[in-house]
């Protein structure tokens, strides 16, 4: 049979139809606001699903450097970074987040799924080995698909069984991780991790995309990479990645994410900047505190402002979503394939933006969703 337009057309609708079936129908909702609330078709919701766990997005420093950096240097950066892309604020930002991490040098990717994709793709050699945590993010395995070398993959945050298969292998090593793992909020233990790379020469890449709460180490060990995002803690767009000079030099010259694409906005950059230097200050450390709080009120000690709520099948947590949307509230339900099957899932982010009755109202809708869920 001769395959043609008709018979894509087809194949897209058995794909729709199949999404439906399952209850794992997705599209995108107008969410008309920023930090703690917003609209959703002429409805005031309190926002319990954005990343924005500061509330750095909305604060007036971050405003007002994306505006200054508009002015000056327009709306977009018109190029690569080896051609015309870099502008001087682009430098500034990478010099602040060397100096916030403790390395030599760092470098600014255009969002943070492209750093991933980039370091990976770059040190991942055919002569390599890269170990997986199960539950890295979507842009971890991706890179890990991209790269040439071989791709193992250990038990979440299970750090015998990571040894058990990193000594079983001769050649050069790379543990991949996330510092907090951004559907379950919780935490690697990434010193553990750190003391496995020294003593097996590995190299050690750890996202810190979500570790907002988390007190990460530095290290004087060359072989520690460090990843994040400028979208999530410091409210703006973009990815970084900190490290030696030696390995920031590399990813200028390989990393085809970072050399095949458009620089990162002014915009966006001015505001990174800010951001950077809002969290270093005593009101970033009374900000984390007040979110550590929150975090408190709903679920002691956990690791993260990521609270999941597991219900199982995708009609739960559907259900759930409602019921808190009926309360006022915004959680989309997660399902899969975001996470696994049968773990579909609330899951709520708490935010620095947030009020202590914001969270107090959270806190009782949640009980009340449980109940009628169950």
């Amino acid at each position: 049979m001769k395959w043609s337009v008709d018979n894509w057309e087809e194949w897209i609708d058995a794909q729709l139809n199949a999404v439906r079936e399952s209850n794992r129908w997705r599209q995108t909702v107008a969410f008309d606001g920023e930090g703690a609330s917003g609209r959703v078709a002429d409805r005031e919701l309190l926002n319990f699903a954005s990343n924005d766990y500061l509330g750095l997005a909305g604060h007036p420093a971050v405003r007002s450097a994306a505006i200054d950096a508009v002015e000056r240097w327009g709306g977009g950066s018109s190029a690569s970074r080896l051609v015309t892309g870099t502008r001087t604020l682009h430098h500034e930002l990478e010099h602040a987040i060397a100096r916030w991490k403790g390395t030599e040098c760092a470098l600014v990717f255009p969002t943070g799924y492209a750093a991933n994709l980039g370091v990976l793709q770059v040190l991942g050699h055919e002569n390599a080995t890269i170990f997986s945590d199960e539950l890295n993010h979507a842009s971890l395995i991706d890179g890990c698909r991209l790269a040439k070398a071989r791709k193992v993959v250990f038990r979440h945050n299970d750090v015998e069984h990571l040894a058990s298969l990193v000594d079983a292998i001769q050649g050069p090593k790379i543990v991949v991780t996330e510092a907090v793992f951004s559907m379950d909020g919780d935490a690697a233990p990434v010193l553990e991790l750190q003391k496995l790379c020294i003593e097996q020469d590995a190299l050690l890449i750890v996202d810190e995309a979500h570790a907002v709460l988390s007190s990460m180490p530095h290290s004087s060990y060359s072989g520690y990479v460090r990843i994040g995002t400028l979208s999530k803690t410091l409210g703006a767009l973009g990815g970084w990645v900190a490290g030696t000079r030696s390995l920031i030099d590399l990813l200028v010259n390989r990393a085809r994410t970072f050399i095949f694409t458009t620089a990162l906005s002014p915009a966006d950059a001015g505001a990174a900047l800010a951001a950077v230097g809002v969290y270093c200050s005593t009101e970033g450390d009374a900000l984390r505190a007040r979110l550590r709080g929150y975090v408190n009120e709903i679920r002691p000690g956990h690791d993260s402002p990521i609270v999941p709520v597991i219900l199982g099948s995708e009609s739960a947590a559907i259900r759930a979503s409602a019921g808190l949307l009926a309360r006022g509230l915004y959680v989309p339900a997660i399902r899969p394939p975001t996470v696994p099957p049968g773990t579909s899932r609330l899951r709520v982010v708490l935010s620095a933006a947030h009020t202590p009755e914001m969270v107090a109202k959270l806190r009782d809708a949640l009980v009340d969703v449980s109940v009628n869920t169950e």
